[in-house]
């Protein structure tokens, strides 16, 4: 059974993996604006960059999910901690009382 929660090493993995495709399709880009290729290699590069740019974009995405969960966790743990919202509430009902 999974947890949904990504190991620090599994973490590390993904993150070489996007800086790995995210380094490799700034070559392709490089290699595509030079302009010395034949149609056959520019279609095989810009194929392998659009491939890239797919896992940089689905790793990214996942990285965005992971941090809006975190902060979605964070605000539901400070909801939970006792306060003075008691206090506010006792403010809010003076006031009415006062009108």
């Amino acid at each position: 059974m999974t947890t949904g929660k990504t190991s620090p090493k599994k973490s590390r993995s993904r993150a070489a993996t996007f800086e790995s495709s995210f380094t490799g399709l700034e070559e392709i880009v490089r290699k595509l604006e030079e302009g010395k290729l034949t149609l056959d290699e520019a279609s095989g590069l810009f194929e392998q960059g659009m491939a890239l740019a797919k896992t940089c974009n689905e790793l990214l995405t996942e990285a965005e999910l992971k941090i809006t969960r975190l902060k979605s966790n964070f605000a539901e743990q400070m909801n939970l901690v006792p306060g003075d919202d008691a206090d506010q509430d006792d403010l809010f009902d003076d006031d009415e009382a006062d009108d």
